[in-house]
């Protein structure tokens, strides 16, 4: 693979603390994606903010608002995680699709390619500006834009199954599936949106779990314990 985009859990970040950051968790990360981006791999990174806003879960605050502040804390996130990345010795920037002062740099194609070739390691913060659209959402678009070859979706759960493993111990994991049946029978993988975008693109995905060892190499290098959908 030339180019990938990485998506990594706002949750998955925070460790087992589940809030906030656990800086062991993101040195580990940053370890890896040093490894892979020194072999000649292009890596944009979206992260999540679900370790410090989940506004769904509200019935107090306006969806518009919820959604902004979610927004915000995927910046944060972006922020932190990409200044742990120079600490392990890369070079990185920062994106977003609305003006945040000096903080970011205000996305577009040309200039993420163009730091990409640079060899930078590049975060899409703030998902695509708008409320109603997942962090999924923002993933499929930016690797559409960008051209991965592949998504590559970091998460707490180790993969795709056919119903929740943490309520049913009798879970299916698929090894591989065709994102039109993720699509057909709504498996919670992603929002639907993000999973038709994903589809009428042909965008591959591989999900897989953060916490086992060299996760991140190893999908990259095709040996990934996680689930492939394929297009």
């Amino acid at each position: 693979m030339k180019r990938i985009l990485l998506k990594l859990s706002g949750e998955a970040l925070a460790g087992e603390k589940r809030t906030g950051f656990d800086e062991q968790t993101v040195m580990a990360v940053a370890r890896q994606v040093k490894e892979i981006a020194d072999s000649g791999v292009q890596v944009g990174i979206v992260i999540g903010g679900g370790n410090f806003w989940r506004g769904r879960t509200s019935e107090t605050i306006d969806r518009t608002k919820a959604d902004q502040i979610g927004m915000l804390a995927t910046v944060m996130n972006c922020i932190y995680t990409s200044e742990i990345f120079r600490f392990a010795g890369m070079e990185t920037e920062v994106f977003t699709p609305f003006q945040c002062a000096s903080f970011t740099e205000l996305f577009s194609k040309d200039r993420a390619v163009e730091a990409l070739e640079k060899g930078k390691v590049i975060f899409f913060a703030g998902g695509i500006g708008h409320p109603y659209f997942s962090t999924d959402m923002g993933t499929v678009l930016r690797a559409v834009e960008i051209e991965a070859d592949m998504i590559l979706s970091a998460r707490a759960v180790d993969g795709v199954y056919d119903s929740d493993p943490k309520l049913n111990k009798d879970a299916k994991k698929y090894d591989t599936i065709p994102i039109k049946e993720v699509v057909d029978k709504q498996l919670g993988v992603m929002d639907l949106a993000a999973a038709v975008l994903c589809m009428e693109n042909k965008m591959p995905m591989t999900i897989f779990g953060l916490n086992e060892e060299n996760s991140i190499i190893n999908t990259v290098r095709g040996n990934s314990n996680g689930t492939v959908i394929t297009v």
